[in-house]
């Protein structure tokens, strides 16, 4: 039996249509070796019904049934026998014995937006990326937040402070109006900001009000009142920044530019996920108001630390609840136990949580138009596990009813295969199936720069065991749309990531994330991100070369005017080309061969494109196994892309493929990337 030979997966060539309704009729495919096996079946249950072959094409044998689904998920594999022999099929490939936990699975009714299959998305960290307005930007002592003063960077090229939460540089909506050209020319489908609402901190995990845009961000048209005077620490006295974030002129000014944004972006055919943190707000929100900013406002409620008789009091665990713990009750829940970010209290207040999704819907609807939601560490949200997905189901239900087409998108770590049902989230930030796989093995380095593991560095087994596993935990439409990051706000750069240094910034210093790096290498990684299935998802300033420790120091300025000009042009060029070919947005995945340091796959639908991985130190000669990826079996293929040690070349070049293998030399720290030439 050619084992090799034999495939399936969940895209729209093997499962017919790829995203069935409940009790639809789907068809399901397998492909083995033309002429080679005697029975395929379908094993479903503990039952096997066999298939029939449909159709041959070129070196393959193509076998199909029909099934009826119900309303319940589906789960299948394959059991294929010849003569003696008899193996199956699951979502990790080959094996002599059934693994249920790998079976496919399809979930009836369940899709993802076909927008965001294979979409080029990019992250932006509002405050580091473009300053369109210095009228909105934060002052000095405009308030007193975490033992410090807020401040205002007035150098764009400063290294981010260790505590740098209350620091700001500038960046706003208006800077990414501003720049959209720019976004456009490289390629950017769609935009995924941190959080933009009102909040005291550059990073806004700590939600201040959730109806409204920060006027930091958006626009301060009615302005006045007092920073607070040297010494000043009580910000019911920071009365610039009460009119500031308090005053209705401005955040209906700042969500009206919102809006702007967004009917520019869709005008464009871009879209725009927004930041979600429904697990926590923070200190100075207006439910809780622990600053009392908003205690002598008039057209404010009282919060909850303030006043026994706030209407938000259920919002909140409080510890001490006797009446004479009030006024100013500082006594409540705080995830992971900081105060400036009180956790919400969903079990004892249906209120809090139809707020909440009244939130989720009004950010997808019009006039905001939002097209998606990425769910701040969304598995902590609630008290228990039970709580949890109750709540994320009807949040699904409130979002999806209001805006079809949005993206649901949570950020997770580890398994997140209970949440990828069909009746929760869409799918996740890929850390387990991509951004570790890869880093482990092309710089064996830990996500932050926190460890160095060398039996991990170029160790194709681990990457392969590894992403196959975590793969086989998402649903085929989960993970198209999956967010495959090299970096972002809450990890190192990738680009430090190369030069192996282990520590942090305030340590290190943040000259040493910008020495020894290895360009070579990440452009082997943006490779890897632009040809692997999923959302490949740019953090800002990565394709211009920007390094960092993790934060704070991964959130430093975009550099205009300073861009490495070369790791630019070539991220231009991948995404070009990952938008080119349909195979990269939706198409099969096979990984075909692998050895230390070195990788191959393909990517299979309407023509197959291959790529090749050589991490080594010094030249490889790799022979591939092309034909697995439905490349014919003597034919020609055309570089598209080939990057070496010191740079990259899209120069036309054509290679043979005898015998359905190609055989290629691979510079050091080279990646290679190829189609066939239709010669028909």
């Amino acid at each position: 039996m050619n084992e090799q030979a034999l495939f399936c997966d969940g895209t729209a060539a093997y499962v017919i249509p790829a995203e069935p309704k409940e009790r639809e009729m789907v068809r399901l495919r397998f492909r083995t070796a033309k002429d080679d096996i005697d029975c395929v079946r379908l094993i479903t249950g503990n039952v096997g019904y066999d298939m029939e072959k449909e159709s041959s094409r070129g070196l393959f044998d193509y076998y199909t049934i029909n099934w009826k689904l119900g309303e319940e998920p589906f789960s299948y594999c394959f059991q294929v026998e010849k003569g003696e022999e008899l193996c199956y099929y699951g979502r990790c490939g080959v094996s002599k014995e059934r693994k249920i936990f790998y079976d496919f699975r399809i979930v009836p009714g369940f899709s993802t937006p076909d927008w965001a299959k294979g979409a080029v998305m990019y992250q932006i960290f509002t405050d580091r990326f473009y300053n369109g307005d210095p009228s909105n930007d934060v002052e000095d002592r405009e308030y007193y937040y975490i033992g410090g003063y807020s401040s205002r960077v007035k150098d764009w090229n400063k290294y981010p402070a260790a505590m740098g939460v209350r620091e700001f540089y500038g960046g706003d909506l208006q800077g990414v109006i501003e720049k959209l050209d720019y976004l456009q020319d490289l390629g950017v489908e769609v935009l995924y900001f941190n959080p933009l609402f009102v909040s005291p901190s550059n990073h806004k995990y700590d939600i201040q009000d959730y109806d409204y845009i920060d006027p930091h961000y958006g626009a301060i048209v009615d302005d006045g009142g007092e920073v607070l005077p040297e010494g000043v620490t009580e910000n019911r006295q920071a009365t610039k920044y009460q009119r500031r974030t308090g005053s209705f002129k401005n955040l209906e000014a700042s969500n009206e530019l919102f809006i702007q944004l967004v009917e520019e972006l869709h005008r464009r055919g871009m879209k725009i996920i927004l930041d979600g943190v429904f697990n926590h707000c923070g200190s100075f929100n207006k439910w809780m108001d622990r600053e009392r900013i908003y205690e002598g406002q008039d057209t404010y409620e009282p919060g909850a630390y303030v006043s026994a008789d706030s209407p938000y009091r259920s919002y909140f665990r409080f510890f001490q609840e006797e009446p004479g713990a009030w006024p100013y009750n500082g006594n409540y829940d705080g995830w992971w136990g900081h105060d400036t970010l009180p956790k919400l209290n969903y079990e004892d207040s249906t209120k809090l949580e139809n707020y909440i999704l009244q939130i989720g819907r009004k950010w997808v609807s019009p006039p905001y138009n939002v097209d998606g939601w990425r769910l701040d560490v969304a598995a902590d949200l609630g008290r228990s596990n039970e709580y949890n997905h109750y709540f994320w189901k009807k949040f699904r239900q409130a979002v999806k009813d209001a805006n079809p087409n949005a993206l649901i998108l949570a950020e997770h770590y580890g398994d997140p295969g209970e949440w990828l049902q069909g009746d929760e989230w869409d799918t996740v930030m890929n850390y387990d199936a991509f951004m570790e796989p890869v880093t482990w093995f092309l710089t064996g380095m830990e996500k932050h720069s926190d460890e160095a593991r060398e039996e991990l560095l170029g160790n194709a087994d681990n990457f392969v065991g590894s992403i196959q596993h975590h793969m086989a935990n998402m649903l085929t439409p989960s993970l198209q749309v999956a967010m495959n990051e090299l970096s972002n706000h809450d990890h190192s750069r990738f680009l430090t990531r190369t030069n192996h240094i282990v520590g942090r910034v305030e340590h290190l210093g943040p000259e040493a994330a910008e020495a020894y790096v290895n360009p070579a290498v990440m452009r082997e990684a943006v490779v890897m991100q632009m040809t692997w299935p999923g959302a490949p998802t740019v953090y800002y300033g990565d394709e211009a070369g920007v390094c960092g420790f993790t934060d704070p120091d991964n959130r430093r300025t975009y550099p205009w005017g300073h861009e490495d000009q070369e790791m630019l042009s070539f991220h231009k060029e991948m995404i070009r080309i990952h938008k080119e070919f349909p195979a990269l947005r939706t198409g099969s995945l096979k990984l075909l061969c692998w050895d230390e340091n070195i990788l191959a796959y393909g990517r299979f639908l309407e023509e197959p494109i291959i790529v090749i991985i050589n991490n080594r130190s010094e030249l490889a000669e790799v022979t591939v196994p092309v034909w697995c990826a439905e490349v014919a079996q003597r034919c020609r293929m055309v570089r598209l892309m080939y990057s070496y040690l010191d740079g990259y070349t899209m120069e036309y070049e054509e290679y043979l493929v005898r015998n359905g293998d190609l055989v290629v030399n691979m510079g050091a720290h080279s990646a290679l990337v190829l189609k066939a030439i239709d010669e028909s």
